[in-house]
Parts: structure tokens; sequence; C-alpha cells
């Protein structure tokens, strides 16, 4: 078991095709809140976020089966939103609410990305590492993160809500730029660790 003292791991993330990243995550309970080790992997999913250069990033991309996503965000006025959540649900979004068209991308579609529609506006409820609820809401980039990870969390991805045409042109993106990606995140990686 790691000292509280000792430099965040960085984990392997996942990648599209692994099962993990295809089911609903585990619900977080008593157990788990205010644990060392629920702690810990905050603080390893952080850096492993930072390393890959990620604005969000959830438990089962880095292959545990938890409802958890941390994120370090801008909104749509660039103030930066840093934090983390456990157990999150995404309010449920009124008809005819107005959606942003915007880049999405994944850290575990490693390379690609593409335009996508999602609201403009996202509150998600949940609790914090010791249990405690919380609040977060989101517009613009950040609303599309708490939506994008919470997805992953119910077993989907952003590629999902593709075309068929859409899905394979991103897996064909991944499949060209992915070793290039890899690379660069070993190298932070390195940095990091030395």
């Amino acid at each position: 078991m790691s000292e509280p003292n000792d430099r965040p791991t960085v984990l392997r993330i996942t990648e599209v095709g692994e099962e993990i990243l295809t089911r609903s995550c585990r619900t977080a309970g008593a157990e788990d809140f205010g644990s060392p080790e629920l702690a810990r992997l905050i603080d390893d999913m952080f850096a492993t976020m930072y390393v890959a250069d990620g604005c969000g990033l959830a438990a089962n991309q880095v292959d545990v089966d938890l409802r958890l996503f941390v994120y370090d965000c801008p909104d749509d006025e660039g103030v930066r939103h840093v934090g983390h959540v456990l157990n999150p649900v995404v309010e449920a979004q009124e008809p005819g609410r107005r959606l942003i068209e915007d880049t999405e991308g994944c850290l575990s579609v490693p390379g690609a990305n593409t335009q996508l529609a999602r609201p403009e506006r996202a509150v998600v409820r949940g609790v914090d590492q010791h249990g405690e609820p919380v609040v977060i809401e989101g517009t613009g980039y950040f609303a599309r993160c708490l939506q994008h990870e919470t997805d992953h969390l119910n077993g989907g991805l952003y590629l999902d809500r593709l075309s068929a045409r859409d899905r394979k042109r991103m897996l064909k993106q991944t499949a060209d730029r992915r070793d290039k990606v890899f690379a660069q995140r070993a190298a932070k990686a390195a940095k990091l660790a030395g």
C-alpha cells in the first residue's frame, strides 16, 4: 500500500472496445467514502488526466468499476472548475433545450475528435469522497464535460451518439493517431515520475 505522501501514479487508460467501458459502473457506498484507497484513486486519476491532456476522466477509463469522475475544465466564461463526483446523475433536461455543437474527444478514443451537439447547460448531483452531497452546474464546455463523464459511468462513449459513418471515421482517426498520442503520454508520465 502506498504512503499518503507518495506521488500519484499515472494509470493505464482503457480504450474503446474494452468491456469495462460498455457497462454501468458500481455505485459507491459507505465502504468507499472517506477511505484512503478512494483518496488515492482520485489523486491518481487527476495525475492520469493531466498527463493525457484531458479535462475529465471517469473511473472506468482507468479500469476501475466505480461511479466516479474527476474534472478540471473551464466553462463558457473561462472559469476553471476542478473537482470530483461520485454517483453522478445528470438532471433531466427540459424539452426544446438549447444545444451547442462543439468539438468532443475522449481519452479512451485517443487522437480522435468530432463535432457533437449537447445541451449548453448541465446540472449533476452526486456526492464527494466523504459521502457529502454535491451539486455541480456547468455551462458550455464544462457542461459537455459533465455529460460526457457521466455517460462513461453509464457504459456509453461519445461515439455512441454518432452516426455509423462518423463512428467509423473516429475509429480510423484513433487507429492512425494512437501511437503518437501514447508516445506523448509516456513522455509526460516519465517527466512527472522524474
